[in-house]
C-alpha cells in the first residue's frame, strides 16, 4: 500500500491537462462528440505511458502502445459486429494469449499487450456510432497529440548551462593544486576562481538524456562514498539502474542510425565515460575498504557539468595506491578529456534479435504469461457476454468494463496479484462515488470536460499507486462515457469491477499445465548466462574494453530484471510465491559474481594476473551457484 515518492512532475501534469480535455472539447464544438470520446480514451492511455526519460524513448513508450491499441480497436470492433457470443469469446481470448505473450519481453511491450486487449475489449463491448474507418484514426490522433505535446513542450528543468554547475575551465590537467604528487594528493575543494559564466539558453532537445546521463555520475559518487560500509550493495544496484535508465534514454529511435548533432554525440560521449568510471568504483565496493572522500568529488563534478552543458573543469586527483584506485585516476583523466573534446563512441548495446524475441514469447515465462493473462481475459469475456445477453445490464448495453479491468489486474509485471485486486476495487469504489457525486451536480456536457481535463492532470501523480491511479481513470473513464450519451452507471461499474477481481483472484490461483513460476526462472536464465559470457570475456583477457562494457552492462541489466521478477513473485499469496522460492539467494549470488569479474578486470588490466583471492572467491561462488541453482528447478551451472 506503500506510494511512490518524489517531486510533482509538472511538465507531465500540464501535457495531461492539455491532452483529452482539449480533444473532447474540439469533438463537441464539431458535433462529433463519439470521435471525441475515442480519441480521449486514447490519450488517456498514453498519458498513463508518459513517464519521466528522455523525449526520444517516450516515441517509442507511447508509439508503440498506441499502435497496438489501435489494432485492438479495429479487431474489436468488427469481431463485436459480426461474430456471435461463443466466437466473440473465443477470438477475445486468443487475443488474450498473443498480448499476454508479447508482454514478456519487456516494459513497452507490456504496455503493447496491455493496450491491445484493452481496446479491442472497448472495440467489442462500446459499439459507437461511427464507422471503424474514422474510429481507428480518431484513436491514433488522440494518442498521437499526447506524443506531439511530450515531444515539442519544454520541460522546468530544460534550461542548460546552469551557472552552479561546474566552471569550463579546461580538461584534468596537473597544476599545483590538482596535481597527484609521491605524497601529497590534491586539495578536493571548488577552484574559488571565477570562471566564466556558461551560456545559460533555452534548449529541451535532451533535457532527458542529460538529466539521465547526469545521475550515472552521482550515482558513481555515492557508490564511491558507501564503499566499505553495508549500504555499498544498494548503490551499486543504483548505478545499475542509473546506467540503463541513461541506457536507454540516449538509444531511443532515430532518423538516422548515429547521433546527428554535436550536442548528442558529446552526451554519447560523456555516457560512455561514466562505463570506465563505474567499473572502478564497483572493484572498489567489491574490496571492501573504505575510499578517501575526494575520491568522489571528481565524478560529483562531472554530473554538474553535464547538468550545465559546461565543460569539466579541474578535477581532484585520487591517490593511486592499488589498482583499483589507479583505474579510477585513469578513467577521471578519459572522462575530463572526453566532456571536452569527445566523440560518440557506442553505447555498448545490442539489440535482441526477431529470433530472441520470438523464443522470449514461446519460452516458459512467455507461455505462463500468455495463459494466465489469456484465460483471466477470457473468462472475463464470456461472463460480460453471458450478463449482457441474459440482460442483466440494465440501461446501459456496453459490456467492456469487465474483460477491461481483468486486463489491468492480470498483468504480473505490474506488482503482486493480491495487491492489484484491493487498490482496483478501493479504487474503483471510490472513484464511481466521486463521479456519482459530481454527475449530480456538474452542467453537462462543459462541466464533465472540465472534469476529464482535471483527470487527465492527474493520472501523472496519481501513477504513484494503483489505487489512486485508478480512482482518477475511473472518474475519467466515466466522464467520457457519459459525455459519448451512456447514462450515469457507478453502481454497475463498482458491481463489474468487484466481480472482475473475483475472477483474476480464481483463475490466476489455478493450476495450470507446465511448470509454474517460469518468468521468473526465465530472467534467472538470462541472467545467468549473461554472468556467463561476461566472465569468459574476462577470463580470457581480451583487449576488447568495448566488448566488456557491453557484456558487463547486459550481465547488470538482466540481474535487476531478474531481481524486479523475484520481487514481484515474492509478494504473491504463498499458491504462487512458492514456486519461485530460492531465486533471490540464486540472485544474490550471481550478482556477487558479476562484481567479483568486475574486480578481475580492473585487477587484470593493472597487473596482467588475478591474485589468490580473485580466483578463491571464484571458485567459491561457482560452488555455492551449483547448489544454490538447482533448487529452483535448474541443474545446469556455471562451469
Amino acid at each position: 500500500m506503500r506510494a511512490q515518492r518524489g517531486p510533482v512532475p509538472w511538465a507531465a501534469v500540464t501535457r495531461g491537462a492539455l491532452a483529452a480535455g482539449p480533444l473532447l472539447l474540439a469533438a463537441l464544438l464539431a458535433g462529433r462528440a463519439s470521435l471525441g470520446v475515442v480519441a480521449a480514451i486514447a490519450a488517456m492511455l498514453a498519458g498513463i505511458n508518459d513517464r519521466p526519460g528522455s523525449r526520444r524513448t517516450s516515441v517509442r513508450r507511447i508509439g508503440v502502445p498506441a499502435l497496438a491499441g489501435a489494432v485492438g480497436l479495429l479487431v474489436g470492433s468488427y469481431a463485436g459486429a459480426h461474430l456471435g457470443a461463443f466466437a466473440l469469446t473465443l477470438v477475445l481470448t486468443g487475443l488474450g494469449l498473443v498480448g499476454g505473450g508479447i508482454s514478456a519481453i519487456g516494459p513497452v511491450a507490456s504496455g503493447t499487450g496491455t493496450q491491445l486487449l484493452v481496446t479491442s475489449a472497448v472495440g467489442a463491448g462500446m459499439p459507437l456510432p461511427d464507422p471503424v474507418w474514422q474510429t481507428v484514426p480518431a484513436f491514433l490522433a488522440g494518442a498521437g497529440w499526447l506524443l506531439a505535446l511530450r515531444l515539442l513542450l519544454p520541460t522546468p528543468v530544460s534550461r542548460t548551462g546552469d551557472p552552479r554547475a561546474g566552471r569550463g575551465r579546461g580538461p584534468y590537467r596537473p597544476d599545483s593544486r590538482f596535481a597527484p604528487r609521491p605524497d601529497k594528493r590534491s586539495d578536493p575543494r571548488p577552484d574559488p576562481r571565477p570562471g566564466p559564466r556558461p551560456d545559460v539558453r533555452l534548449d529541451f532537445r535532451f533535457d532527458g538524456e542529460r538529466a539521465a546521463v547526469a545521475e550515472v555520475f552521482d550515482a558513481v559518487a555515492a557508490l564511491l562514498d558507501a564503499a566499505g560500509t553495508e549500504h555499498a550493495g544498494a548503490r551499486r544496484a543504483a548505478l545499475t539502474a542509473a546506467l540503463d535508465h541513461a541506457q536507454d534514454a540516449l538509444a531511443g529511435p532515430r532518423l538516422r542510425r548515429h547521433p546527428s548533432s554535436a550536442a548528442e554525440r558529446r552526451l554519447h560521449a560523456q555516457y560512455a565515460a561514466a562505463l570506465p568510471l563505474g567499473e572502478a568504483a564497483t572493484a572498489l565496493a567489491w574490496a571492501e575498504r573504505t575510499v578517501p572522500k575526494r575520491a568522489a568529488e571528481g565524478p560529483r563534478r562531472l554530473a554538474a557539468a553535464v547538468r550545465g552543458n559546461s565543460l569539466a573543469g579541474p578535477l581532484p586527483a585520487p591517490a593511486r595506491t592499488d589498482p583499483a584506485l589507479r583505474a579510477l585516476d585513469a578513467a577521471l583523466l578519459h572522462a575530463a578529456e572526453v566532456f571536452d573534446r569527445g566523440r560518440a563512441p557506442d553505447l555498448h548495446t545490442r539489440r535482441r534479435s526477431v529470433a530472441a524475441l520470438v523464443r522470449t514469447v514461446l519460452g516458459a515465462g512467455g507461455r505462463e504469461y500468455a495463459l494466465r493473462a489469456g484465460l483471466c481475459f477470457g473468462a472475463a469475456v464470456a461472463t460480460a457476454q453471458a450478463l449482457h445477453h441474459g440482460h442483466w445490464y440494465g440501461a446501459h448495453q456496453h459490456w467492456y468494463w469487465l474483460p477491461a479491468t481483468a486486463v489491468f489486474l492480470v498483468k504480473p509485471d505490474l506488482g503482486p496479484l493480491v495487491s492489484r485486486v484491493l487498490c482496483r476495487a478501493a479504487g474503483t469504489v471510490l472513484g464511481a462515488l466521486l463521479f456519482a457525486g459530481f454527475a449530480a451536480v456538474l452542467p453537462r456536457p462543459e462541466g464533465l470536460v472540465v472534469l476529464v481535463a482535471v483527470c487527465g492532470a492527474l493520472v501523472p501523480v496519481a501513477a504513484r499507486h494503483f489505487a489512486a491511479q485508478t480512482t482518477v481513470v475511473t472518474v475519467l473513464v466515466l466522464a467520457l462515457v457519459m459525455v459519448g450519451g451512456e447514462p450515469q452507471a457507478s453502481a454497475g461499474r463498482i458491481g463489474e469491477t468487484l466481480l472482475a477481481c473475483a475472477i483474476v483472484l480464481i483463475v490466476g490461483h489455478l493450476p495450470v499445465p507446465g511448470q509454474r513460476g517460469g518468468g521468473v526462472r526465465a530472467r534467472i536464465d538470462a541472467a545467468e548466462a549473461a554472468a556467463h559470457a561476461y566472465l569468459v570475456h574476462v577470463l580470457g583477457e581480451s583487449d576488447d574494453r568495448a566488448a566488456r562494457w557491453t557484456l558487463r552492462r547486459e550481465a547488470y541489466r538482466t540481474l535487476a530484471e531478474a531481481r524486479a521478477a523475484i520481487a514481484r513473485a515474492a509478494a504473491e499469496l504463498p499458491a504462487l510465491a512458492r514456486h519461485s522460492a530460492g531465486a533471490d539467494e540464486v540472485a544474490a549470488v550471481l550478482e556477487r559474481l558479476v562484481d567479483t569479474t568486475t574486480a578481475c578486470a580492473v585487477h587484470l588490466d593493472d597487473t596482467g594476473r588475478l591474485t589468490p583471492r580473485h580466483t578463491e572467491r571464484l571458485a567459491a561462488l561457482r560452488d555455492e551457484l551449483a547448489t544454490r541453482r538447482g533448487r529452483v528447478g535448474r541443474s545446469r551451472t556455471l562451469a
